[in-house]
């Protein structure tokens, strides 16, 4: 009897402000055979998490600093900002882009790709997610399309149209977009870029959407997360 050795789960480093707020984004990576490291600010160094990382997760959170892509806070938006967060998630973040590791993005994720491959932001995009009192967490819904033939399109099974959740009141349209990123969806009723993607690394998908809700998003949005952890377990595919 030939005894096989048993290949080491991926480790998937997701950045978050607690192991709290990272709960939803672990479960969604842990039926896909991935070993989730959740790092936050002042904990294990971006170097360290970088020496082990086979996969980054960029999840939701505060809003991008505005001194990120160059720009004052607009004093009529209000802002939820945590540079800590910021100074974490772009450190793992170029380090993943330098070496080719493989990165999915999500919301905030999304908005932070666009700026640190050099694009901006628009701060305040009305009606992209509740604004009735205490209901900061409730998500509406709003059809994207996504582009045939890119990466996501790929992942999820087909492009065309879909209805997703929506949880963000900043984001991009083409002018805010970095030029060595791709769209891949836009909102249908507004242009909202809705997923980027980069052309230049193995595997870089961010979406604006929140797959971690799986009960708000179609059961093929659950593929992105098994798609980076197969890219992090294949990285030779």
């Amino acid at each position: 009897m030939t005894s096989q050795t048993k290949q080491p789960k991926p480790v998937i480093v997701v950045p978050a402000s607690s192991k709290k707020q990272a709960k939803l984004y672990v479960d969604a990576l842990m039926p896909w055979n991935a070993e989730p490291l959740v790092v936050t600010p002042g904990g294990m160094s971006p170097g360290k998490a970088l020496e082990r990382m086979d996969g980054l997760l960029l999840i939701g959170g505060a809003d991008v600093h505005p001194h990120r892509y160059g720009k004052e806070p607009d004093p009529g938006v209000t802002l939820e900002l945590d540079e800590a967060q910021d100074g974490l998630d772009i450190e793992l973040l170029e380090g993943a882009l330098a070496r080719d590791i493989p990165v999915v993005a999500i919301c905030r994720g999304m908005q932070l790709l666009n700026v640190v491959s050099g694009g901006t932001l628009i701060q305040h995009i009305p009606g992209h997610r509740n604004e009735e009192p205490d209901a900061s967490n409730i998500s509406i819904q709003h059809r994207i399309w996504i582009a045939p033939g890119s990466k996501l399109a790929s992942v999820v099974g087909a492009g065309g149209q879909v209805r997703v959740n929506s949880l963000h009141h900043q984001g991009l349209m083409e002018a805010q977009r970095a030029p060595v990123l791709m769209t891949t969806a836009y909102g249908v009723t507004d242009g909202l870029v809705e997923a980027l993607e980069s052309p230049h690394h193995r595997f870089v998908v961010a979406v604006q959407c929140h797959p971690e809700l799986a009960d708000e998003l179609p059961e093929q949005f659950q593929r992105l997360f098994a798609a980076l952890v197969f890219q992090a377990a294949n990285p030779a595919v």
